[in-house]
């Protein structure tokens, strides 16, 4: 990542609890460089498919209760994720704002449709067979998205086309929301430096744009 985040889309949160404490730096227009320890192998999985297949620099540091549960450093994870990707995208100029994608995995097919609309909001319809992937538990991935959307302001839907193994339904997703998100933060050269909303304006206060 270059330094000078003041000239690039990039961003760093250190968000630090009386149950953890993470740390991510965040870069919209990177070449996938991933640096990924959370405590949590799963989702440590599923965040190098987000860098990977979103063309996105992550690092993501971050130490907790795991002794307890994988809870709450899953939700913070979430939360800084999504501050850093507020703070990216700053004021959302010229940017495409809507994002689509269907991402196959072997017999798992799952739809995202996001828009950078600064109201946060998520349709979530993954069915998701197992209570558990290895020790992580599946109850996690809603609770990782709604902490997403809520700190970066996307409406995002989630749709589940078809799928039984659990794993394959889960990275689908995250691999959807990669190619989804990438393609809506990425810059459209005929707006230029205008925001796209015909109110001028896109905040994450939950206004009407």
């Amino acid at each position: 990542m270059i330094n000078d985040m003041s000239l690039q889309r990039e961003s760093e949160v250190n968000r630090v609890t009386k149950e953890t404490n993470v740390k991510v730096r965040f870069g919209l227009d990177g070449t996938g460089i991933c640096n990924i320890s959370t405590g949590v192998a799963f989702l440590d999985h599923m965040l190098h498919q987000l860098s990977s297949h979103g063309l996105f620099d992550l690092e993501v540091i971050a130490t907790g209760d795991t002794h307890i549960d994988d809870h709450h450093t899953n939700e913070d994870v979430g939360i800084a994720i999504g501050q850093a990707l507020s703070q990216s995208l700053g004021d959302r100029k010229g940017i495409n704002r809507f994002g689509h994608f269907v991402a196959p995995l072997d017999e798992a097919l799952v739809q995202v449709s996001l828009d950078c609309s600064g109201r946060p909001h998520l349709s979530y319809g993954l069915k998701i067979p197992a209570q558990r992937i290895g020790t992580y538990d599946t109850e996690l991935v809603k609770e990782f998205f709604v902490a997403v959307i809520n700190n970066s302001g996307l409406t995002l839907h989630l749709r589940q086309l078809d799928g039984t193994n659990s794993h394959h339904i889960v990275e689908a997703c995250f691999k959807a929301f990669a190619r989804a998100l990438r393609m809506a933060t990425e810059l459209d050269e005929r707006r230029g430096d205008v925001i796209p909303s015909s109110k001028g304006v896109l905040e994450q206060a939950g206004r009407n744009n």
